[in-house]
C-alpha cells in the first residue's frame, strides 16, 4: 500500500509518499521560517497564504522524487488537526480534491498521532504495551499505547508544552527564533550554572514548566544572569531533566516493553542523549528529519488506519484544537 501524506498544520507544508507504513519512498518539505523569523514567531495568515502557494508544487516534487505518478498511489492521508484552521484547510481541501478527482481512499489523521508513528520509519519495530512521549512546540503528553489505534493518555502538561517553554526562554535570552535550536545551539557553548526548579507534580504523570520560565524570567530581571549561554544551558538541563524522569517513571509504573518518543523537542540532542543514557527500558527515537514537522509520519499513520479499513470522507473538516485522538471514519 502506498500513501500520499500532506502535512500543513503550522508552518511546514509537506508531502510524502510512505509505503506499508514502515518504507519512506519520498519525502519533500518547505519550510517558512526564514519568513516568519522577522516576526519571532509564525504568522498565522501569512502561514496559510504560503501554504496556498506551495502544497501544489511540493506534492509535484514528491511524486517526481519517487518515479511515480497520481494514479499509482493507494490513498491520500492529511493532517486535519491540531493546528492553525487557515494552515490546516489548504491541505485538507487540497488532499480531498486529490482523492475526489483520482477516486482513491481518503483519511484525515490526528497530527500527534502521526509524530507516534515517525517510530515505525526507523527500520525498528516498536512494541506493545508502548509508552510515548509527544514532545513539541504546543504539545506535552504522554500516550499508553496497548496497540494500533489503542491510547490512553496518562499524562500532560498542565501549563506551558516543553517547546513552548523553550520558545520563551530563547526570546527571554534573546538568542533567536526558532527557540528550540537557538537554546540548544546556545547551550552547547555554556554550562548549567544556574540552579532552576523542576516541578514534580505528585500521584499524576503531568508535567509543569510555568515555574521553570518564572524563574528564569527572575533571574533575568535581577540581573543575574551572567552568561546566556550557562543560562541556556541550565534552562534546557532542568527541561530535559523533567521530561526525562517522568517519562521513565510512568513507564515502569504502567508496566510497558519500550519507550517512544515523538514530536519536534524530541530533536534535542541533549533530550536523546539523556534518554539513552538513564532509561533500563528500550527507547526509540526517529532520525532528526522525522522528528519536526513532515508528512512522512501522516502517510505511515494513514498506512495503519487504511489496513484496518478506515476512511474518511469527503466532508471532512478541521479540527485545530483537536485532543489526542483518531480522527473517527465515516
Amino acid at each position: 500500500m502506498r500513501v500520499l501524506g500532506i502535512e500543513s498544520s503550522c508552518d511546514e507544508t509537506a508531502a510524502a509518499i510512505v509505503e506499508d507504513g514502515i518504507s519512506v519512498i519520498a519525502s519533500e518539505v518547505a519550510s517558512q521560517v526564514d519568513i516568519h523569523a522577522r516576526y519571532g514567531g509564525v504568522v498565522p495568515e501569512v502561514a496559510s497564504r504560503q501554504h496556498l502557494l506551495s502544497v501544489a508544487p511540493v506534492v509535484a516534487k514528491c511524486l517526481d522524487g519517487a518515479a511515480m505518478k497520481l494514479a499509482e498511489i493507494d490513498a491520500v492521508a492529511v493532517t486535519c488537526g491540531p493546528g492553525l484552521a487557515g494552515s490546516l484547510l489548504v491541505g485538507v481541501n487540497f488532499a480531498k480534491a486529490l482523492a475526489m478527482a483520482l477516486d482513491k481512499p481518503l483519511i484525515g489523521i490526528n497530527h500527534l498521532e502521526g509524530h507516534i508513528y515517525a517510530n515505525w520509519l526507523t527500520g525498528s519495530v516498536p512494541e506493545f504495551p508502548a509508552l510515548a512521549l509527544i514532545v513539541s512546540g504546543g504539545h506535552t503528553d504522554l500516550v499508553l499505547m496497548r496497540g494500533h489505534g489503542d491510547y490512553r493518555l496518562v499524562g500532560r502538561t498542565r501549563d506551558d508544552a516543553a517547546g513552548e517553554a523553550f520558545d520563551k526562554a530563547a526570546r527571554l535570552l534573546n538568542l533567536g527564533y526558532p527557540g528550540g535550536p537557538a537554546v540548544e545551539k546556545a547551550a552547547g557553548l555554556g554550562k548549567p550554572t544556574l540552579r532552576l526548579p523542576r516541578s514534580i507534580i505528585r500521584g499524576s504523570f503531568d508535567f509543569s514548566f510555568s515555574g521553570l520560565k518564572t524563574a528564569l524570567y527572575r533571574l533575568a530581571e535581577t540581573g543575574q544572569i551572567d552568561s546566556p549561554n550557562d543560562a541556556a544551558a541550565s534552562f534546557q538541563e532542568a527541561v530535559v531533566g523533567i521530561l526525562v524522569k517522568r517519562t521513565i517513571a510512568a513507564a515502569e509504573e504502567l508496566g510497558v516493553r519500550q519507550i517512544l518518543v515523538a514530536g519536534g523537542v524530541a530533536a534535542n540532542s541533549r533530550l536523546r542523549q539523556k534518554f539513552l543514557a538513564d532509561s533500563p527500558l528500550p527507547v526509540l527515537i526517529p532520525p532528526l528529519r522525522l522528528c519536526t514537522d513532515n508528512a512522512a509520519i501522516i502517510a505511515g499513520c494513514g498506512c495503519f488506519h487504511l489496513a484496518k479499513g478506515e476512511r474518511s470522507g469527503l466532508d471532512l473538516d478541521v479540527y485545530p484544537s483537536l485532543p489526542f485522538a483518531s480522527i473517527s471514519p465515516n
